[in-house]
């Protein structure tokens, strides 16, 4: 198995057999990075609320680790393709639920993820479509974000479900005319959205 020195040991906060599950993932990222993708994976899966680097570590106990800062690194600094691990997952889910011979079907859907702060330079204002209704119109500033998901029919639930396998940011009008960038709506970023075979 390629990459099989990578897979946790028995310490490591994933159970054996999940971790193998991931092996298919091992060559995406590099020898040191992988153990910290792992760590940040089974905190997402344990933490409560919000999914960020620092509330992944908390769950685990390790908020207080020298090496801390070296998680954050794993999404801001590590070399990976976000696309070429979609394609991975993407292939994995359609191996595991789609029955041979039947279509494969794609849903796309946008969400207003609210944030603020002098960094945060691709948010807008958008229409809140929580608290808006057809006559109360709602303003929300955030980050817009285009979910691709495949469509599956899941046997125990005895129903489709759509399960997520890639997020593009979608920046705002005013984000691309300050960087002078041309602007592009949702649905040219829903045909632009093309994910690696792998």
């Amino acid at each position: 198995m390629q990459h099989a020195r990578l897979l946790p040991r028995s310490c490591d906060p994933l159970p054996p057999r999940f971790a193998a599950r991931l092996a298919v993932f091992t060559d995406l990222f590099t020898r040191p990075t992988w153990p910290n993708v792992l760590t940040l994976l089974a905190g997402v899966i344990l933490a409560p609320g919000r999914r960020t680097v620092t509330a992944a570590l908390r769950i685990l106990g390790r908020e207080r680790d020298r090496d801390f800062c070296t998680f954050h690194r794993v999404l801001n600094r590590a070399a990976w393709s976000s696309r070429a691990a979609a394609g991975r997952l993407l292939l994995l889910l359609i191996k595991v639920f789609v029955p041979a011979g039947e279509p494969v079907v794609i849903g796309l859907d946008d969400t207003i993820e609210r944030r603020w702060g002098p960094k945060i330079s691709a948010r807008g204002i958008y229409r809140d479509p929580v608290r808006s209704s057809r006559g109360f119109f709602v303003k929300t500033s955030g980050l817009r974000w285009l979910s691709l998901a495949v469509v599956l029919p899941i046997p125990w639930a005895k129903r489709r479900w759509a399960l997520p396998f890639l997020t593009i940011l979608a920046p705002s009008q005013r984000a691309n005319a300050a960087r002078g960038r041309r602007h592009k709506p949702l649905t040219r970023w829903a045909r632009l959205a093309k994910v690696p075979s792998a």
